[in-house]
């Protein structure tokens, strides 16, 4: 396992219409992943994370209008299915983003948690046409 001191890849985000969301996770389960599931309203998203795996299904609520779940939809009504961002776990989510910043990035989506004890701050950008999500956490 990485240290918070260093760069790592984390996980990688597969956008899946929520019609087939259920479907889905059912694959990766019986290929050995094992997934938490959650409902983040704010978000207007269902999300399926294997964190230890490093898969992550993200679905938008229907009739949601909250931005990642447009961001979401408006992904899949480009691309259908697939990899919506791969997460890279950074010692310094800010500090990425002045790198990533140099070179054109465009920031999607931000959110920061804190509190005991523990702190996440993730920045959705895209840089090069990549989709890149910066992760900083103290969070295993």
């Amino acid at each position: 396992m990485t240290s918070n001191s260093e760069a790592s890849l984390h996980h990688v985000v597969f956008a899946v219409a929520a019609d087939r969301q259920v479907a889905v996770a059912k694959m990766f389960t019986e290929l050995g992943f094992t997934f938490n599931t959650a409902e983040l309203a704010e978000l207007g998203v269902t999300v399926a994370l294997d964190w230890d795996r490093g898969i992550e299904l993200i679905s938008p609520m229907a009739g949601s209008t909250a931005p990642v779940a447009a961001s979401v939809n408006d992904f899949l009504n480009r691309s259908g299915d697939g990899v919506y961002t791969v997460v890279l776990r950074v010692p310094d989510a800010t500090r990425a983003e002045s790198v990533a910043e140099r070179y054109g990035s465009t920031v999607r989506f931000r959110q920061s948690f804190e509190g005991e004890g523990s702190y996440l701050h993730e920045i959705d950008l895209s840089v090069f046409g990549l989709p890149l999500t910066l992760l900083g956490t103290n969070v295993p």
